[in-house]
Parts: structure tokens; sequence; C-alpha cells
């Protein structure tokens, strides 16, 4: 059946490329058991099988050469699926939701974060379609409106979302609930709202759906606020959830190789923070490897990466009183032309992606450059620029740059929204 599913997948597609159009109607097949969707196995309830292959057809096509032209032919069959769904149950809903998911995937990674977010909008439409499926949407909705720097249209729509699963009651629903607050809570940690945050993680650390992104987000909470032996273990948890999950649905920048990323990004940062400088760099350096290996050597991502490296080195210079100026030129260097910061007298609008890590990489340099006599006027332009553009709400520029004791209040990178939290 899998088989004569995956060839009917295949003729759809070649029939999409040439521009016919095939019906295939979700009264076809139903599926009712876990299969391999996006970023790991997920179980879809009474979702259109055919639709499913389409969609596992549509990403791998678009994966297998990461090109324009792939990624074009992967989101034409995608369309053509979509357009084949019905629309009047919870079953047509929920395959209509995970083409969406499926959609947005794609058009996150070929670069256009707009309309990844206008089709996550569009799942949240479904009003049929099951909470488990809305879930994943809200997710990377909220995920994908904090690094454009939404950050007021992140809160309201994780608040909206909590409201409304309050609302169905917690029978069958813990799961769904727990994670909304852990979406919730990052919005407002995002905004600098310490204490909201706090009231939403309070007791996940003793919930089953406390990984992946869950556990990724209390432990930057508990980080960023000084509890840095439990934030470890939320890290190491979010990790470990990511190798052993076996159902789990995810996409755009919270799928699963983007949550074991940045959590390892994040405990390097925190082994800095914390003077373990050989953990850190051993850390920092498989989250950059991972990085590269993932997005390619010359993604904004590896900027974001390479930016908390030369952090780790200006901490371990400042501790141990040594130097590593050359190291630390290089790596800021090297990040700030990965994020394409623009030249320091340049006016207009400043990518929102990666402004507050650009920021920090500009503060950070700019500091190495006042040291030096001939240089310390390109150092107070460069520091003017970093000031200018940091828009945190929760730690300064400088507090980020240089944590003070006690590490009650230190900034972390996050290198899912590439926001510094």
């Amino acid at each position: 059946m899998i088989h004569a599913a995956f060839k009917c997948a295949r003729a759809v597609a070649a029939a999409t490329l040439r521009g016919r159009a095939v019906p295939v109607r979700s009264s076809l097949v139903r599926y009712s058991t876990p299969l391999r969707l996006i970023h790991g196995e997920i179980s879809v309830p009474n979702a259109n099988h055919v639709a499913i292959q389409m969609v596992n057809y549509a990403l791998s096509h678009a994966r297998s050469q990461r090109s324009d032209e792939s990624y074009a032919q992967g989101m034409l069959v995608l369309e053509q699926c979509l357009g084949n769904q019905a629309d009047d149950d919870q079953v047509s809903q929920d395959s209509k939701a995970t083409v969406l998911l499926a959609m947005s995937d794609l058009l996150y990674e070929s670069g256009n974060s707009s309309e990844a977010i206008e089709r996550l909008k569009q799942v949240m439409t479904l009003t049929l379609s099951s909470l488990a499926i809305r879930v994943v949407a809200v997710e990377a909705l909220v995920g994908l409106l904090i690094q454009s720097g939404q950050d007021d249209a992140s809160l309201s729509v994780a608040d909206e979302f909590l409201e409304l699963v309050k609302e169905r009651g917690h029978e069958n629903l813990q799961d769904v609930a727990e994670t909304a607050k852990a979406i919730k809570g990052l919005a407002e940690l995002v905004k600098g709202s310490i204490e909201s945050a706090e009231s939403l993680f309070r007791g996940l650390e003793n919930h089953e759906i406390c990984k992946g992104n869950v556990a990724l987000s209390y432990g930057e909470f508990l980080h960023a606020t000084g509890n840095f032996e439990m934030a470890k273990k939320m890290y190491r948890k979010a990790i470990e959830g990511v190798k052993d999950t076996k159902e789990s649905m995810s996409s755009c920048n919270m799928n699963l190789k983007a949550v074991s990323l940045a959590a390892t990004f994040a405990l390097g940062q925190l082994e800095s923070h914390i003077g373990n400088f050989g953990d850190a760099e051993e850390t920092l350096t498989s989250a950059l490897t991972s990085a590269e290996e993932h997005y390619g050597h010359n993604h904004p991502k590896v900027g974001v990466i390479l930016t908390g490296v030369a952090l780790m080195y200006r901490n371990k210079a400042k501790q141990e009183r040594s130097s590593s100026f050359l190291i630390q030129e290089g790596l800021f260097r090297r990040a700030l032309d990965l994020m394409k910061a623009p030249p320091l007298d340049s006016e207009g609008i400043i990518n929102m992606e990666t402004q507050e890590v650009m920021a920090l990489a500009r503060g950070g340099y700019a500091e190495l450059l006042l040291v030096q006599e001939n240089r310390r006027s390109e150092g107070e332009k460069m520091k003017t620029w970093a000031e200018s553009a940091w828009r945190n709400r929760r730690v300064s520029l400088a507090e980020a740059l240089t944590p003070a004791e006690p590490l009650d209040k230190v900034g972390i990178i996050d290198a899912r929204t590439t926001r510094v939290l």
C-alpha cells in the first residue's frame, strides 16, 4: 500500500511539474499511524495517506539539491496537493494543515520567512483541525514572528492560542496545554517580562512534554536568570529529547534540527558564562560544525554561532588576563560578513532577523578597536552603531558583552530565532 501511494505521489508530482492537474481527494485513503514527515516521526490522526506521501516527496525533492529550482518544484507539488484537499471535517483539515506546514518549511528554508508566516496563519484558520497540529503551527509562527522582530504579534498569537486551549479544558490536552504555556513563556522572555515568563514555565520540568523546544525555552529562561545548574539540565534534556523522539512534528525555525543546534549552542554559552572555557570551546565547536553541515558554510546562522564563539574567547581573555585579539577580530569580522551587516554609515532598515546579534558582534568588535590608537575612530563609529541597533529590553549591550557578578542577568543568543534573550 505504501509503495502504491508513493508511486501515486510521484505520478502526481510529475503531472504537476508538467502543468496538468491530477485530482486526489481526501477520501481516497485515511491514515492513522505514525509516518515520517517534515522533521521526525509524527502521528496525524486520520490524515490523507496520499497527501502525506506527496508532502514527503515534495520535501525530499526540494532538499535533494537545495536550489531555487528544486524548492520551486517542491512548492508546485504542495500547491497541487493543497488544492485537492477538502475543507469540511477534521480529517480533511488535518491533511490541509499538514500540507501548509510543509509549505511553510520550504518557504522558510528558501529564505522567504514572510510567506512562511502567511502559510502558518492559514493553518490557524482551520478551526476543525486538531489542536495537536495547530500547536505546531503556533510554535513555528511565534518563532518566525520573534525572528522578524514582531514581538507584540508573537505574544498575541501565543496568548490567543493558550486561551483557546484553556477553553477546551485540559482533558486529553495536557501536552498541548503545557506546550502552549512554553510558547507564550518564550514570547514573554523575548519582551523581557521575567515574572510573566516564570509563571508560565514553573513546573514544566516535572512534565513529560519537557523536551525539545519546551526544555530549550525553559532552559534559556533559567540561564537568563542565573539558575545555571537547572538550565544545564534543561539544555541536555532538550538535546536528548531530539535524539530520542519518535513522534514529533515541528516546523521552520523551531524544527528538531534547529532545536538540537540551539540547545548545544546555548549550553556552550552557559559554560562560557561560568568560566568553563574548555567545555565551552568544545561545545561551541560542535554547534558550529553542526550549523555548517546543515545550513552551509556561508549561511547567516553560521555567523550567529561564530558571534557566540568570539564572545567566549572574549570572556576567556578577560578572566585569564590573556590576549586573543587576532582570534576575536577574525571571528567577529567573519560573523558580520555572513550576517551581511550593513556599512557603518548606511541608513535605512537593518536586517531585523539578525539585528541584535549584529549589534552584539559589532559591540564586541568595537571594544577591540577602541584600545588601538590608530583604529579608535573606527571603534567609536562601530560602538555607536551597535548601541543604536541594540533593542533588547532586559539587558543592555554592555551587560550582554560583559556579564557582571552576580550572574543573574546574562544575555543568551537563541540560535532558533537569532535573538538575544
